[in-house]
């Protein structure tokens, strides 16, 4: 059987999460340009997420669940996701605290970083997810991995994974994603037909 492990933020998502939740709460700059350098791979994923945890982390949960719960997902590949839902795996280092409300919407198993909350605030990262270890896990498992992203944090899932497709709905992808990647999509008309067709 295979399955489908798909990054969320704009992979899912039309747009990435954190600059939203960093915009409604006016403190984008630091946070774009945090993200931007970590999405062309010029700043390691971990470090990156753990300074913006470390800036985020004191907003009220509840306010960025809401916030992210009406963030824009692409039609065409919730369809998908909806249609085979017992195959289909988000992997997110995203926060779960942010992100439950969301991934309920989409439906299917999710694997996201963990945080210790207290007062509806983050105090601090207690599990960054490695998302290759989702995919070890399921290829443990004897099933073949097809992996769906398209940010440097993403690089080395995709170099374990059976096929690897990198993503350009949203953003380009990064050169790291395209060196190890096995197909290119630039629309979700052509990533739902190249899914289909590893079904």
């Amino acid at each position: 059987m295979t399955k489908f492990i798909f990054d969320l933020d704009g992979t899912i998502t039309k747009q990435e999460t954190l600059p939203i939740i960093s915009k409604h709460f006016g403190i984008q700059e630091e946070i774009d340009t945090l993200t931007k350098e970590t999405i062309k791979g010029n700043v390691p994923f971990v470090e990156s997420f753990i300074k913006r945890v470390f800036i985020l982390g004191k907003l009220p949960i509840n306010e960025v669940s809401n916030l992210l719960e009406k963030v824009e997902l692409y039609p065409k590949v919730i369809k998908f996701i909806s249609e085979n839902k017992e195959n289909c795996i988000i992997a997110t280092g995203n926060l779960e605290c942010w992100v439950e409300k969301l991934v309920a919407k989409i439906g299917c198993k999710c694997y996201c970083s963990d945080g210790l909350t207290e007062k509806n605030q983050v105090v601090k990262l207690t599990r960054i997810l490695r998302k290759e270890n989702i995919v070890l896990k399921f290829k443990t498992d004897g099933e073949k991995v097809v992996f769906i992203g398209d940010g440097n944090n993403d690089v080395e899932a995709m170099r374990e994974a059976d096929i690897s497709i990198a993503s350009g709905m949203t953003h380009f992808p990064a050169n790291s994603v395209l060196s190890v990647a096995d197909y290119l999509v630039l629309n979700e008309e052509a990533l739902c037909r190249q899914l289909n067709q590893l079904l």
